[in-house]
């Protein structure tokens, strides 16, 4: 491959990164981009997790074999089968070498010890190619995990000068995993509370959009459990605001817990005082026996003054649910009724029979300014 040709298979790589806009693209993007600048007929990235001991692989592009799936769930190798990673890292590189790709071929004599079957060499012949490269890929300093490129068996071998084009396709790789963690991280950011790391009230926004609008196309029962921590006022009044957030803290560990017995639910501080779970699946009275749970634990916190509970589902008599905001009036309301009466148990929207106070209460027309009570929609700021 010439200098040009081998230039711009690198900038159309770094620009398929970029371009990305979830890991799995960033990742799949770098394994295309490698094994199309190498001449390559498969290619796979995959990470090393060392407290784990091994490489998982990421992902597989090209010509896969049957047990290569382009995203494996479980793909992975104990590290000590590939001896040559971590000799690398610590003999080569820990003496000043520079992180370097090498080729091996299924024709290659089999390293290690006697009688052990070097894997790589066997994966090769195994799955029909003759030869590959291997890259380290180098982040923030250390070893991150490797880059693989393969030919066909038949094809031609690669040579030292492939491997050397490797090694710069790896650190333009390693640039681009770099990027892409720092737009997750900031997408975390934007969409996590900082005090007890559940979801904040912008990533339930988008999630309930998303409910809502699967619903109105397929039927998905959708719904939200809305929750007011009592007593935390009292607490920051009289024990000061660190033991009052150490209260947050706790029953978000109680809200997550509980969420996590429904598969899929969103847990999520709105603000404040004000909790919620979001389920899209479940039955509503499934939902309903989770938010039961969490009020008995919350009760049950040193601190604070239980929970007042209000539940909306799409598969209670509620009416009509065309958009999101009309689900969280009803959680709302619920949840309001629930505190009003001082309710041990959550509140269910439309339960109470044909006039149910909690939908008339949502479906009411809002107060006029000033009044003390409003119901959230999308740019409301949650109260305090």
């Amino acid at each position: 491959m010439g200098e040009d040709r081998r230039l711009k298979a690198v900038v159309t790589l770094a620009q398929g990164m970029a371009a990305a806009h979830t890991p799995r693209e960033s990742w799949r993007a770098a394994a295309l981009g490698a094994c199309h600048a190498l001449t390559g007929s498969f290619a796979a990235l995959s990470v090393w997790e060392r407290e784990l001991g091994r490489l998982r692989v990421l992902v597989n592009v090209g010509d896969r074999a049957p047990d290569e799936d382009e995203f494996p769930e479980g793909e992975a190798y104990p590290v000590h089968q590939f001896p040559e990673i971590t000799e690398f890292l610590h003999e080569r590189w820990a003496g000043g070498g520079e992180p370097n790709a090498w080729v091996e071929t299924a024709d290659g004599p089999a390293a290690g010890p006697a009688g052990y079957c070097h894997q790589r060499v066997a994966a090769l012949r195994r799955r029909g190619r003759g030869c590959c490269v291997v890259a380290p890929i180098v982040l923030h300093g250390r070893a991150w995990g490797e880059l693989y490129v393969a030919r066909r068996t038949g094809a031609p071998v690669f040579a030292r000068s492939d491997a050397d084009f490797a090694t710069v396709l790896a650190s333009v790789v390693a640039a681009g995993i770099a990027q892409t963690e720092r737009l997750e991280e900031a997408r975390r950011l934007a969409y996590t509370d900082a005090l007890t790391g559940l979801a904040n009230r912008r990533a339930v926004d988008v999630r309930l959009d998303e409910a809502v609008e699967r619903h109105r196309e397929e039927g998905t029962v959708v719904s939200l459990v809305v929750c007011d921590l009592n007593g935390l006022k009292r607490v920051n009044d009289t024990r000061g605001h660190a033991v009052g957030d150490r209260l947050l803290e706790r029953f978000g560990s109680v809200l997550s817990l509980c969420g996590a017995m429904l598969p899929g639910t969103l847990a999520a501080r709105l603000g404040g005082d004000e909790f919620c779970l979001l389920a899209v699946g479940p039955a509503a009275d499934e939902v309903v026996r989770i938010a039961d749970e969490l009020c008995r634990r919350a009760a049950e916190l040193e601190l604070g003054e239980g929970v007042a509970c209000g539940v909306a589902s799409t598969e209670d008599p509620i009416g009509p649910v065309r958009s999101a905001r009309r689900l969280f009036r009803l959680a709302d309301a619920a949840q309001y009724r629930a505190k009003a009466v001082r309710a041990a148990k959550p509140v269910v929207a439309g339960r109470e029979g044909p006039d149910d106070p909690v939908v008339r209460l949502a479906d009411t027309p809002a107060p006029p300014a000033g009044e003390r009570r409003r119901f959230r929609g999308r740019h409301d700021r949650p109260r305090s």
